[in-house]
């Protein structure tokens, strides 16, 4: 049961920090398909930084640094997705499925490249962090508190904060309901979708290193991040845009997500002799399944997806 809230408490943490990215971005007016690369450049960044990192640091120095690292990448390679939209009005439905397809793809270059330089006959695409990684959690008995729960957390408090409390909030939700509204009263619509954007990136950087160091010590490249930018997709439109049901529809889907790693450890659930690959598929089912039953009511930025042109009234 303590392994069971762990991995829940984990996997929530990642689809709220990610759902949270797409919550900022489509309020700014930017659906953030890319989510999914996002988080698995931010994973690469914060992957290799744990490898090269002495283990023999304050733990406190790691984690910030990781951090640190994962936030660049991810706001990095959100970039070209605001450049592509807001700038060129590109498709944003097709640049966020290309930055996905890419940034596997590179990825996986990139730490082989790394593997071959360092052994010619590693041509594996793993990034290993055994030793580092041990800075990330803190044993309180038999439950392993992981600090990025408490990152989530605080990312949670502070969305709900900045979207309802702030000026900026308020003017950001503006530019994805009404932008040329916005702009009537001297706000600067562009600016707003690329903060918008750019904190997607940040904080779908820090959930793809959250996802990879969920319980293992290593990272394939060419596995990507398994879908989970999709799921917190869904679990940003079953939160309807709103942090606070984004929290509640994250620990629904992490549950779900954590049973899969965990379901052997209980005797009922065990002798029912389920493959594991049902287990495995179960939070993919049921985020369509909840989709299929929710997204008739769901109440979208109206902008969201929409180029803003400056010309047009």
């Amino acid at each position: 049961m303590v392994l069971l809230l762990q991995y829940t408490l984990l996997f929530s943490s990642v689809l709220i920090l990610v759902a949270l990215g797409g919550c900022f971005s489509e309020h700014s007016g930017v659906i953030n398909l890319g989510l999914e690369g996002i988080m698995v450049m931010g994973a690469l960044g914060g992957a290799l930084t744990l490898k090269v990192i002495s283990p023999t640091l304050p733990a406190i120095v790691i984690v910030l640094t990781v951090l640190l690292t994962s936030t660049l990448c991810g706001v990095l390679y959100s970039v070209l997705l605001a450049f592509a939209c807001i700038n060129f009005k590109a498709d944003q439905t097709l640049v966020g499925t290309a930055l996905n397809m890419l940034a596997a793809a590179a990825a996986t270059v990139i730490v082989k490249t790394i593997n071959i330089a360092e052994n010619p006959d590693n041509v594996s695409s793993t990034v290993q962090y055994v030793a580092s990684k041990k800075a990330l959690v803190v044993n309180i008995g038999s439950f392993q508190f992981n600090w990025f729960m408490l990152v989530a957390l605080i990312a949670l408090i502070a969305a709900y904060v900045i979207l309802y409390k702030t000026r900026f909030g308020l003017r950001l939700m503006a530019c994805g309901e009404h932008p040329q509204a916005a702009d009537s009263v001297g706000i600067n619509v562009y600016t707003m979708r690329w903060a918008g954007v750019l904190i997607s990136g940040v904080l779908a950087g820090i959930g793809g290193i959250v996802y990879i160091t969920a319980g293992v010590s290593e990272w394939k490249f060419e596995n990507g991040v398994a879908g989970f930018g999709f799921l917190a997709l869904a679990v940003m439109i079953f939160g309807q845009w709103k942090p606070l049901n984004i929290g509640l529809a994250a620990l629904l889907f992490g549950f779900f997500r954590a049973l899969s790693n965990v379901y052997s450890g209980f005797d009922f659930l065990a002798a029912l002799n389920i493959p594991s690959s049902v287990y495995n598929m179960m939070p993919y089912i049921i985020s369509l399944a909840v989709l299929a039953f929710t997204s008739a009511n769901s109440r979208a930025p109206k902008a969201e997806g929409i180029p803003y042109d400056k010309g047009s009234r």
